[in-house]
């Protein structure tokens, strides 16, 4: 029975990773597609390839989200608490996704591993929380829009005297490249909450110790995200490439290669599960006030910063419903 009950949970772990990379897929193209850089199919095929291949240049966020959030369960209820986290991100990352909001796909995991630990019973590391959760949550955003806003900056004033006709030729390919680095710090930062969670699960039923990745769990993740991510995501595509702020190549460029260095950043040096979505939007909030503060369209960047503050506890919510319905039909 156990050992179903693991096999439940890696599939819905994997089917999370899928949903992650089409709610995601927009993160690393929306900018690329609405700047006409790259056609949709390219720039999708482009992003699930370098998603593929980010999934497999670290493992310390898996670390940080198998171990550093919750504590890892000893009971027999273990693997009832991970099924119900995984289905709360999910449930999350499906409405959002039906709206059109590019909201968290790692927080929603977060709320649902804290949701289901908190119903269960069983100890949420919340200086771990704090840490590496809530602190990156903050300051990833503002970093993002200040950043993207200088790095726009350094931009117009270093081609001030390039006609706009040649900038935005240069820059269509140029964000060829930093889409494709946006999309590898996606594989990167994401793929790797997915190997924590099924580490987490492996762990909790005996089957692995320690939190080292096994290879086959990065093969796994990194196959699941890279076909969620070539499904596509258009509704949150359209709400990041256009309803924003209307882009051009040079402030594509600015924001993808913001958002993709802060991502590798945080990923390599601080091993932070940060939301690439969140990165992503305020770097593109960023450098589009570089225009002018009334050409980013505030009302809807208000509406996206309200699905960031509902994520954690919304998910967490969803995966305690799951964990006592789950609790209650096997009697655990």
């Amino acid at each position: 029975m156990e050992l179903v009950g693991l096999v439940l949970v890696l599939a819905i772990s994997l089917c999370f990773d899928f949903t992650n990379g089409f709610h995601d897929a927009a993160n690393a193209i929306a900018t690329s597609v609405s700047t006409r850089a790259l056609t949709p199919r390219v720039a999708l095929a482009l992003a699930a390839v370098m998603n593929l291949l980010g999934a497999f240049l670290g493992t310390r966020v898996a670390a940080t989200v198998g171990q550093g959030i919750i504590h890892p369960p000893e009971t027999e209820h273990g693997l009832v608490i991970v099924f119900a986290a995984v289905a709360g991100a999910i449930s999350w990352n499906l409405i959002t996704w039906y709206f059109g909001l590019p909201s968290s796909s790692t927080h929603a995991l977060i709320g649902g591993l804290v949701g289901a630990a908190l119903a269960a019973g069983n100890p949420v590391l919340w200086l771990g929380v704090v840490d590496k959760v809530v602190i990156p949550m903050v300051l990833s955003p503002v970093v993002g829009l200040v950043v993207g806003y200088l790095v726009m900056l350094a931009i117009i004033w270093i081609f001030r005297n390039s006609s706009p006709a040649k900038m935005n030729r240069g820059f269509r390919l140029a964000q060829s490249v930093s889409a494709a680095g946006m999309a590898l710090g996606h594989g990167l930062q994401d793929a790797q909450k997915t190997m924590g969670i099924i580490v987490l699960a492996l762990v909790v039923t005996g089957y692995h110790h320690g939190f080292s990745v096994p290879v086959w769990v990065i093969v796994l993740s990194a196959t699941a995200m890279a076909f969620g991510t070539y499904a596509g995501g258009w509704r949150i595509m359209r709400t990041l490439g256009r309803r924003i702020i209307e882009l051009d190549p040079p402030h594509g460029f600015a924001a993808e290669a913001t958002a993709a260095s802060i991502l590798y950043v945080t990923a390599f040096v601080f091993a932070a599960p940060i939301s690439t979505t969140h990165t992503i939007t305020s770097a593109i909030m960023g450098v589009g006030a570089t225009r002018r503060l009334s050409a980013v369209r505030w009302g809807v960047a208000g509406n996206i910063v309200v699905a960031w503050l509902l994520t954690i506890p919304a998910a967490a919510i969803v995966a305690a419903i799951v964990y006592w319905i789950v609790h209650l039909i096997v009697g655990a």
